[in-house]
């Protein structure tokens, strides 16, 4: 026999499953934040290093030097918006579960 008031009633199983999805979904999303942020730090390396190669091997081509610099400079802009964007997804989500 169990003892009163610990018998498992269909809601409160039902609230444990809800309460456990929940979890991973939160979970499932950090993760997805993860990876794209991830994207946005590949990119801009793949930027800054074209950047760079442009400028010591083709740097007395006036045009290739400054899309070199370009290359750069978009690069540290994709870095830095990926940042910003892993940040306010991070903050939103902690602010949904809770």
């Amino acid at each position: 026999m169990s003892e009163p008031g610990t018998e498992s009633t269909p809601e409160s199983t039902g609230d444990q499953l809800a309460r456990k999805r929940n979890d991973l979904a939160v979970i499932r999303t950090d993760l997805a934040n993860e990876r794209t942020l991830l994207a946005y730090l590949r990119t801009s390396l793949m930027m800054v290093g074209t950047g760079g190669t442009l400028i010591k091997f083709f740097g007395e081509s006036r045009e290739l030097l400054i899309a070199g610099y370009g290359a750069i400079g978009i690069g540290a802009v994709v870095l830095l918006a990926g940042f910003i964007r892993f940040f306010q997804t991070m903050r939103r989500v902690r602010s949904d579960c809770q």
